[in-house]
């Protein structure tokens, strides 16, 4: 039997500006036996993966993304390092890696909000290593992906931009509900395109803010199908859909666990750094003396106070996420 094995998470909850995105990624894992726990793809792939940066043979470190998103003022590597070389490595598997962000925008089904700053002129890839070394990355994955009966069959990125978030909370939302509707689009996905077929399924998503009950959150995204709980503690939360071959688990820290969900946190961190590279090309073309920001909160007040006078209240409406 084989395993569908897909991880979701999320990056950008907390900033003041730029995008919330959300990763996803999902393997299929041959010869997996039902009962089992989820393999250890880290262990089946680690002729060309691992979990640390730099590693003395070449391979590719896959990790959660804040331990591999170097430092802004990193004076010797780009801080995308890590975070590039993972996801279009596993991205470029099956075809040929993208030439610029606009092409991994489409690849991962990445829409930008139609906003000034994110329609800048396309951005080449890679930004932070040559093509040769990328190519050199993808082939380490490929051959390991290939000794291992593994297969990378999805990797996603969505984008919810700073428009679609304010206009959640100003319906009454919050922003921990944005997060959960996008995990449950992407929910809806694997449902769609799994749920019947032969393979057995398992979705494993960071846990949200303490949260531990998400029975309503699956029904609405599986609709018709019954959702029971296996599980709710501080441990993790399970539940099956539609019987034990799809089964949906939440849990803390599930990065470093479960190497779809690694990537899939690379991925989202990955789709918003470009994102804020496409806004700080904008804002620093029309101020040239302005300093990029990455969007958090503290250093969000600091830009929007550098450039008052110059935008307008609805500019400022637009770029502002309200909580």
């Amino acid at each position: 039997m084989a395993l569908v094995y897909c991880g979701i998470d999320e990056a950008g909850y907390g900033p003041m500006l730029g995008p919330l995105c959300v990763g996803f990624a999902a393997f299929r894992v041959e010869g997996w036996a039902e009962g089992e726990p989820a393999p250890d793809l880290w262990a089946a792939l680690s002729a060309g993966v691992c979990r640390e940066p730099g590693d003395k043979r070449g391979r590719v470190a896959v990790a959660d993304s804040k331990r591999l998103k170097l430092s802004n003022q990193s004076k010797t590597r780009h801080p995308l390092t890590h975070l590039e070389r993972g996801v279009l490595a596993f991205g470029g598997v099956a075809e040929d890696a993208p030439r610029d962000d606009a092409a991994l925008f489409a690849a991962l089904g990445t829409r930008l909000e139609d906003r000034p700053w994110y329609r800048g002129e396309a951005a080449p890839l890679p930004v932070s290593c040559s093509a040769e070394s990328l190519a050199f990355a993808r082939n380490a994955v490929a051959l390991a992906c290939a000794s291992g009966a593994i297969e990378p069959i999805a990797l996603a990125c969505i984008a919810v931009g700073e428009g679609e978030f304010n206009e959640e909370i100003r319906r009454g939302g919050s922003k921990a509900g944005v997060t959960a509707a996008v995990f449950a689009r992407y929910l809806r996905r694997v449902v769609d395109r799994w749920a019947d077929g032969p393979d057995s399924v398992r979705v494993v998503c960071d846990r949200h803010c303490g949260r531990r009950s998400y029975a309503g959150m699956i029904r609405a995204a599986a609709p018709g199908r019954a959702v029971e709980t296996l599980e709710e503690s501080e441990r993790c939360s399970r539940y099956s859909v539609g019987g034990e071959r799809f089964v949906v688990q939440f849990r803390p820290e599930a990065e470093d666990a479960h190497l779809p969900v690694a990537l899939a946190s690379m991925t989202a961190k990955f789709i918003r750094e470009l994102a804020m590279a496409r806004f700080n090309r904008y804002w620093c073309a029309r101020v040239p003396e302005l300093k990029p920001t990455a969007g958090y909160v503290q250093d969000a007040r600091r830009w929007l106070d550098d450039l008052n006078g110059v935008l307008t209240e609805s500019e400022r409406e637009s770029l502002v996420r309200t909580a």
